[in-house]
């Protein structure tokens, strides 16, 4: 088989509707939308949620709480994942990006507790857990708040 011989296979393209061209395709007169009414206008239907005058149900449902807009988001990363970095290093936000550690810093960085670091780094990051700063200092490392 060649380049130039690919074709899709049989049935799994599908010419598309050709809507109002006439009786004989199939699809004349009313085009498929059936015989007046609002979904036969143009620019006709109803929006997404609308009940026909019933009341909606994002609107019969109670609304609780609220989305505090200032809130930070932080990626949280376990110590045990610092061990992939000699010893010595000094572990920055940049660093954790290019070696694939984080993939996207949203507010900042939290290193949490979680696992046993053998290294001893230096780690600067947005925030650390109490648990995270003493295995980090008991390893011989140093902890930074940026």
């Amino acid at each position: 088989m060649k380049l130039h011989e690919l074709k899709p296979a049989a049935g799994s393209r599908k010419a598309p509707k050709r809507v109002g061209r006439g009786t004989g395709s199939g699809l004349g007169r009313n085009a498929g939308k059936g015989e007046k009414g609002q979904k036969a206008r143009s620019g006709g239907g109803v929006r997404p949620g609308f009940e026909g005058g019933q009341m909606p149900l994002y609107r019969r449902l109670p609304k609780r709480g609220f989305t505090n807009i200032f809130a930070k988001e932080y990626v949280e990363l376990n110590v045990d994942r610092l061990n992939i970095f000699e010893n010595g290093t000094e572990v920055t936000l940049d660093l954790l990006l290019e070696t694939g550690v984080v993939s996207k810093l949203k507010d900042g960085v939290k290193i949490l507790g979680n696992g046993n670091l053998e290294k001893s780094l230096t780690v600067k990051a947005t925030k650390f857990s109490k648990s995270a700063a003493e295995k980090i200092e008991a390893a011989g490392g140093k902890v930074e708040v940026i």
